[in-house]
């Protein structure tokens, strides 16, 4: 384990080195999300015989267990090698794909519902330990300047990944479960294809060089609470992150089954629409992250958080109250307005915590946002599994009537049954964290009219810019543009200042 010691002075060709081996790690472990997670986890879960509340818990099993990221914060600063510590608990975690694969083989169908639920806890929790560790590393390995390029592009490539996954991964389910091996061997086969992936990011982890860790004191539980609480500024970020990942999460874990079920589409469409969604924001990324380096986190989310919120409204109106002529075009248009306003919104809320902790005190910043974040998005998928069955037997309809002397029209305007509610509370409660997101400073950040108009610019310029040269900038690391980006700091601290000043004159 000597190669896994941290470099204590870190050379520029060392750290672009780092960077190409980030952005390799985050396209595998794409592969394995994608193969081992969303529509094909909650599709092998149907399979098993789960209820919705054991697919409401087996959404918030992986953010609850991120809570280990609060221990994880002391083992980092006993161990003092994060490396090491990810690459171990990474290891360990991700083995548990391959036990997952195995459980229709060996555990009898009365049990394997709890199987899967088991393995998943383990997984989550060694997985928490590990991203604990690896946020703290990349904080000290990338440029704190380039985060929304880098990610981006980070992003973007694994999404594109994610698509040609996804599509394959579907036309292997259909072929297979015509076989005589049945859709769960197809699921398990996936899984181990996963597992695999995961291992292959696990060796490129392990050849990735880490900064020597800041001389900063491991923060008492009591310090992670209070210190950012007491930050006013960065309290009100973390209002708007709980109250954004409980109303995201309140619906999204849902709607592999709202498809699956109350649609009643195949996982061929399922899969087909998802991908159309990673489309969509494989065209955003670049334009979302560009933005937020040049104006701010928060002015992405006020563009992205609204269009993401109005995309899951419109859910609501996919029946009335039985699908119809509208459904497939709703549904197309709810994924595309999906995919575009993701990108900026995860882009942006991942990373916004990162911008605002302030030097010297970034581990408890950090962990605070990422127990907010996760004590959210935990609890609100076991809320909406619980209440599931309640509002199964509930209705809301609104109907126009049209009477005159040849008869009478009644139309359905409005449907509200079973998850359409969620549906709604989701897309109120976004509204507030929308509401709350106000409140929170970050530098640079400026008017709604004016991100909308470097937005435009932005896609202008992809558009006239698009070539097969560009496509090498693609895998270039941001650090090879440091040159560049010393030579235009004048012009950009030009544009960030009149920005700034627009943005001030019109309060």
């Amino acid at each position: 384990m000597q190669d896994l010691n941290p470099t204590e002075n870190m050379s520029t060709d060392e750290r672009r080195r780092g960077l190409r081996l980030v952005l390799w790690d985050g396209i595998v472990t794409q592969a394995m999300v994608t193969l081992t997670g969303g529509v094909f986890l909650v599709a092998f879960a149907l399979h098993l015989g789960a209820s919705n509340t054991i697919i409401g818990l087996l959404a918030a099993i992986p953010p609850l267990a991120e809570l280990f990221q609060m221990p994880a914060v002391y083992l980092v600063e006993k161990i003092r090698n994060r490396r090491r510590l990810t690459v171990t608990a990474s290891f360990m975690a991700r083995t548990f794909w391959a036990v997952i694969a195995v459980i229709p083989f060996l555990v009898p169908p009365p049990g394997a519902v709890w199987a899967l639920v088991g393995a998943m806890c383990c997984y989550s929790i060694l997985a928490g330990i590990s991203h604990c560790a690896w946020n703290s590393w990349i904080h000290d390995l990338l440029p704190q300047a380039e985060i929304g390029d880098f990610f981006s592009r980070r992003m973007r490539l694994s999404t594109i990944l994610a698509i040609i996954l996804s599509l394959a991964a579907a036309f292997f389910i259909d072929f297979w479960k015509t076989g005589t091996g049945g859709e769960l061997t197809a699921y398990s086969i996936l899984f181990l294809g996963g597992y695999l992936a995961g291992m292959a990011g696990i060796i490129i982890l392990s050849r990735t060089p880490e900064p020597l860790i800041q001389e900063e004191e491991a923060p008492e539980i009591r310090t992670i609470l209070m210190e950012p609480a007491s930050d006013r500024n960065f309290r009100n970020l973390l209002i708007f992150l709980g109250s954004w990942n409980f109303a995201v999460n309140l619906a999204t874990p849902f709607f592999t089954v709202y498809m699956l079920q109350k649609l009643g589409m195949n996982i061929g469409w399922v899969i087909a629409l998802v991908v159309l969604s990673q489309i969509a924001s494989v065209a955003s990324f670049k334009v979302w992250g560009h933005t937020a380096d040049r104006l701010s986190h928060k002015s992405v989310l006020q563009i992205s958080g609204p269009i993401f919120m109005i995309a899951i409204l419109a859910w609501t109106f996919t029946t009335l109250p039985d699908p119809y002529f509208l459904t497939v075009p709703l549904l197309i248009a709810i994924h595309i307005l999906t995919g575009i306003s993701t990108a900026g919104v995860t882009l942006s809320t991942n990373y916004i915590g990162l911008k605002l902790a302030p030097q010297g005190h970034a581990t408890a910043y950090i962990a605070a946002a990422s127990i907010t974040n996760y004590l959210a998005a935990g609890i609100a998928p076991i809320v909406g599994g619980l209440f599931a069955d309640f509002f199964a037997a509930r209705q809301a309809s609104l109907t126009l009537t049209w009477s005159d002397p040849a008869g009478t029209i009644v139309l359905n305007t409005l449907d509200f049954q079973h998850w359409d509610f969620f549906f709604f509370f989701a897309f109120i409660i976004g509204l507030y964290s929308l509401h709350r997101l106000s409140a929170v400073h970050e530098d640079g950040e400026v008017k709604e009219r004016i991100v909308i108009r470097e937005l435009i610019a932005e896609v202008r310029r992809e558009v006239r810019n698009l070539s097969t040269a560009r496509l090498r900038a693609l895998v270039r690391p941001p650090v090879t543009r440091t040159q560049e980006l010393e030579e235009t700091k004048p012009e950009r601290r030009a544009y960030e200042s009149e920005t700034r000043g627009t943005g001030a004159s019109e309060d």
